[in-house]
């Protein structure tokens, strides 16, 4: 190992919360020390009646107090002990977020065994895999869709440990009559009998949990290989959320819409973790097109979502405003250059007490597109998971959003650096938590060590001996550094960092991210060739096919519409406009449209939605060979399925652009950060 540098440390002894709302941890038990079910407990016993879970159905949400929340959770566990689980076993959970997750969570961990969360999303191998590496005798599974999954995995995969699955979306699965099956109410009245027979059992399990027991195991991204299964405890989450929260204040009557998978890290981080430390109420959307409609009826005061979440969002707005009429778009640009100006004095906090100006600028253009966004009550929002651009972050902040970025890892409960209220740096994730020590090798990898470091990846040893050292320090492969003002600035995966000819050292990531803040680019993968930096890029389908409306440009499909040279010469002044900002040597001087968006059933992007380059690399090389070899065009052949089924290949034709020929039309003005227009 290298030699280390002198490290940061935040300071190890975290200060009591101020100011959050309703009553404190205190009121109902510390965080420190305890377990997710005796949390809960806790919660069913000084807060009976309020409400813990609201999920929309039909239209109108149904909430679930805490003491209704705690009954069926006991009823499950009891349920989960008939089937036959015992203490350390793992329970795989595959579906959309439901109150019903959180109860089979709730109810293994009160057993004293764990849940392996499953993307929705996830087929074949994948499934496969976590199922098998888990051995996961018992899956609970949302609807028919993952049901059927699991139905033809079993068929297909003699080697499977999965005996039975309980449903808890019963719709289609009326006439299924397989012996494995069960519904997931079915399992409440079982333990409710179970537990009617075994009296004070159940209170026993959950007084012999321990806080250092596995809670959750959370999949890695498997970027470059299969995902590894991370086992984190209770004490490790809660960690996190008690020195998270000394931060960010959050109390019980904030407010958390959980729409992003329990499979990924930041949801355990923010619904569970910090959700249970502190009392908030979780809100379930009816489905994914009513998420944005639902996000504006609760209005949190909490969010934590990925960037692709940030970028959407910002398209949207971009979109709205490029077809309202001109007052509107004056009166917005007139507003967001005030607002623009007020948050670059209040992130270093320098805000003036009172600004009538802002405060009439917020009224009329600022206020109405956070309410749009569902975004008009936020106190605390974070992105996390990849990088945001710079410009994307500065939008947030200048329309009245308290965003801040966070940096951590699945292997350290998803944070260990954010951003302060009054110490925000585009460029930079922040600083470490209370009890996070950060360091930087000579090699230039960013270590990280505090309590919530995890366990270690399930039956792994070798790669968990590769990703914490003897000293507790974790490796995270990722290449950064600390500034002048003690802000980690994170440049890229470790292995991903390049150096030019000249020297210059560059991230591809800060490339693609410098192109996908044009709202009509949705993904971007650069390589370094002889003719300089070239890319494959995909466009956004909303924001591209708004403007080809706008433009009168007929098109049939996403293939269509990336083919036409009006979309090519669109792109290519979004590259133009980042290349102004990118050193000579790093600038994308050749790129392609993709006939195609990346697809995580292809394996080209992971579940959370980042990039495969070895997949890439792999499936697009004579994509890649052309943008290096100078030639005009590239010829693929392309699978195409229709909608009855029937599939025919057929020879595609994409269209290569030359950065160094092309000319952006005269007198085109420098588009404003919150429109497509020029």
């Amino acid at each position: 190992m290298s030699t280390e540098k002198t490290p940061y440390a935040a300071d190890l002894a975290p200060s009591e919360p101020s100011g959050s709302r309703g009553a404190s941890p205190a009121a109902y038990g510390t965080a420190s020390g305890d377990t997710f079910p005796r949390l809960l407990a806790g919660l069913a016993a000084q807060r009976p009646n309020d409400t813990a879970l609201q999920e929309k159905r039909y239209g109108i949400w149904q909430p679930l107090t805490w003491a209704q929340y705690n009954k069926r959770v006991r009823d499950f566990a009891h349920g989960l002990a008939a089937l036959g689980v015992e203490r350390g076993q793992i329970v795989a959970v595959l579906g959309d977020n439901r109150p019903e997750w959180l109860i089979a969570e709730l109810a293994a961990q009160s057993l004293g065994a764990s849940v392996v969360g499953v993307y929705p999303t996830s087929i074949g191998e994948e499934l496969h895999h976590i199922l098998t590496h888990s051995r996961a005798r018992v899956v609970i599974a949302e609807d028919q869709e993952q049901v059927d999954k699991l139905i033809r995995l079993r068929s297909e995969a003699a080697d499977l440990p999965m005996e039975t699955v309980v449903y808890y979306d019963p719709h289609g699965l009326e006439a299924y009559t397989d012996e494995f099956l069960t519904d997931f109410t079915a399992v409440e009245a079982q333990g409710r009998e179970w537990g009617d027979e075994h009296p004070g059992w159940l209170d026993e399990q959950i007084a012999s949990g321990r806080p250092e027991d596995v809670a959750v195991i959370c999949t890695t991204s498997g970027t470059t290989s299969r995902p590894k299964l991370a086992e984190l405890s209770h004490a490790n989450l809660l960690a996190m959320a008690e020195h998270l929260t000394t931060i960010d204040p959050i109390g019980a009557r904030d407010r958390y819409v959980s729409f992003l998978p329990f499979a990924w890290i930041g949801e355990q981080m923010l619904a569970v973790a910090c959700g249970l430390s502190r009392g908030l109420t979780l809100s379930f959307p009816e489905d994914s097109a009513t998420q944005k409609t639902d996000l504006r009826e609760i209005g949190p005061n909490v969010m934590f979502s990925p960037p692709r979440i940030w970028e959407s969002m910002l398209s949207e707005v971009q979109v709205r405003i490029d077809e309202a009429g001109w007052l509107k778009r004056k009166v917005f640009g007139w507003g967001y250059a005030i607002g623009d100006r007020v948050a670059e004095q209040r992130i270093h906090g320098k805000a003036k007490a009172i600004d009538p100006l802002y405060w009439l600028a917020d009224q009329v253009a600022l206020r109405p597109v956070r309410d749009q966004l569902g975004l008009a009550r936020i106190d605390h929002a974070y992105t996390g998971g990849a990088p945001l651009g710079p410009d994307v972050f500065r939008f947030f902040h200048a329309i009245g959003v308290n965003l801040k970025q966070i940096y951590g890892q699945t292997e350290i409960c998803g944070i260990a650096v954010v951003h302060r209220d009054d110490d925000i740096a585009f460029a930079s994730v922040g600083t470490p938590i209370p009890g996070t020590e950060i360091r930087i090798t000579d090699e230039g990898e960013i270590l990280l060590r505090s309590a919530s470091v995890f366990r270690g990846y399930h039956r792994n040893p070798e790669a968990t001996a590769e990703a914490v050292d003897a000293d507790g320090w974790l490796h995270t492969g990722d290449a950064g550094f600390l500034d002048e003002q003690g802000h980690l600035v994170v440049i890229d995966r470790a292995k991903d960092v390049l150096t030019t000819s000249d020297g210059t050292r560059f991230s591809s990531a800060f490339i693609e991210n410098k192109l996908k803040f044009s709202p009509y680019v949705e993904e971007a993968v650069t390589f370094p060739t002889d003719h300089g930096m070239t890319a494959m890029i995909t466009i956004d389908p909303m924001t591209t096919g708004s403007w080809a409306e706008h433009e009168r440009l007929s098109y049939t499909t996403y293939t269509d519409l990336a083919g036409k040279q009006e979309v090519r010469d669109l792109i290519a002044e979004e590259v133009l406009r980042a290349n102004e900002d990118l050193p000579e040597s790093i600038r994308i001087k050749r790129f392609v449209l993709l006939h195609k968006q990346f697809d995580p059933d292809d394996d080209e992007i992971t579940r959370t939605r980042k990039v495969r380059r070895n997949v890439i690399a792999e499936r697009y090389a004579d994509i890649i060979n052309g943008l290096a070899g100078g030639s005009d065009d590239v010829t693929i052949r392309s699978l195409v399925t229709y909608q009855d089924g029937s599939q025919v290949e057929r020879n595609l034709v994409l269209k290569i652009v030359d950065m160094s020929t092309f000319r952006a039309p005269e007198g085109r003005g420098r588009r404003p950060v919150w429109s497509g227009r020029r």
